[in-house]
């Protein structure tokens, strides 16, 4: 089993890869006389800057325009930050557009910024396979599975229409059984782990639906929410699902750590000290998940608080009311968000303490009895 996990990582690197390679270009393919839009990558030979524009002259490295030189104007979208700089060398992102098989735009989209993405990513893995181990690679594979899901089963459901918050539940316990169990076996304290996940994830979920439709947020506190609107497959989707099912998996990692901790302890303790019963167990891992869940809900809400930073700059300088700030839709999201997965966090708590009690309480050897 261990060496199909092995390919997810793979699977990863290749697909991450494939955007890297210079000659990878994505095409929008045209119909008839429509135009046709390619994202291809462009190295800068020179920059003259003119004030806050730049007059580039760029080699395409990639697509069908390979080696073509070609001269555009650009101007950042941050004009009023003077450290920009576009030197020779520099790799940037062109559209062009085409009709007819002939050029008809080309214009600088953005800085080509993933292999400085991968670069970090090469680091995280490396650092984790170095500190971790075993455990390290076996983290990664978790983490490849949890991407994988999300972003090749989770959001085509959402897409196609099914519930979000159905679907993300499903996922988020799909995803712990597997996470858990990769990364700790399968053995009693992963049960506890996992049943103590899915129930912290359930409470999360359930508050942050009633929290959420008894406030009436709407969900279209995002632009990216609103941009759902104007999609060319006009779709009509569950925007307060979504919102909802965003909360459940931003949830997810921190009640995850919850459960697997508190599981990890209350074994730990049984291994200690075996002559102890369920009930001394469960006040173990109790007295633990006391000093877990502070931590761990300053995690979220810092997390949260975090991303926010620029809006509550821009209510500072106009000194808007706080009753208007916390009234606001974005804000409001943003407290029901944070709070409804600290309350789930705090719930998977008595959960997992209980289960791990009464799961390793009989156990004479909890590391070899099996589920």
């Amino acid at each position: 089993m261990i060496r199909i996990f092995c390919l997810f990582p793979c699977l990863l690197l290749l697909l991450f890869g494939l955007g890297l390679d210079p000659a990878y270009s994505q095409t929008e393919q045209s119909t008839g006389n429509s135009p046709s839009i390619q994202i291809v990558r462009a190295r800068v030979l020179e920059s003259q800057r003119n004030g806050q524009e730049y007059l580039l002259t760029v080699r395409v490295t990639g697509s069908t325009y390979n080696g073509q030189i070609l001269q555009l104007p650009y101007l950042p979208v941050r004009q009023t930050d003077s450290t920009i700089v576009i030197r020779p060398g520099d790799e940037m992102l062109l559209t062009i557009t085409t009709e007819n098989g002939q050029l008809k735009n080309v214009r600088v989209s953005d800085y080509v910024r993933d292999q400085k993405l991968l670069h970090l990513t090469a680091v995280f893995v490396l650092l984790l396979m170095i500190m971790g181990g075993k455990k390290g690679f076996k983290a990664i594979i978790s983490l490849t599975i949890t991407g994988g899901a999300i972003f090749f089963i989770m959001l085509p459901l959402i897409f196609q229409g099914h519930d979000p918050i159905l679907t993300t539940i499903l996922i988020s316990a799909a995803v712990s059984i597997v996470t858990l169990t990769i990364i700790a076996g399968k053995n009693r304290k992963t049960l506890s782990a996992i049943i103590g996940t899915t129930g912290g994830v359930i409470v999360a979920g359930t508050l942050a639906l009633i929290a959420g439709t008894a406030a009436q947020l709407t969900g279209f506190s995002d632009e990216e929410m609103q941009t759902l609107l104007f999609i060319p497959q006009q779709m009509h989707f569950n925007y307060q699902g979504i919102l909802f099912a965003g909360m459940i998996i931003g949830a997810l990692g921190a009640v995850m750590d919850v459960g697997m901790s508190i599981a990890s302890a209350v074994e730990e303790i049984k291994n200690a000290n075996p002559s102890l019963g369920v009930f001394s167990l469960i006040r173990a891992g109790m007295n633990v998940g006391r000093d877990i869940m502070g931590t761990m809900a300053n995690t979220l809400i810092l997390a949260y608080t975090g991303g926010a930073i620029p809006l509550m700059l821009v209510f500072m300088a106009y000194q808007t009311p706080l009753i208007r700030i916390i009234n606001l839709d974005l804000i409001a999201t943003e407290i029901v968000r944070a709070l409804t997965g600290s309350i789930g966090l705090i719930a998977a708590v008595p959960i997992t303490a209980v289960v791990s009690a009464i799961l390793l309480g009989r156990a004479k050897t909890p590391k070899t009895r099996h589920f």
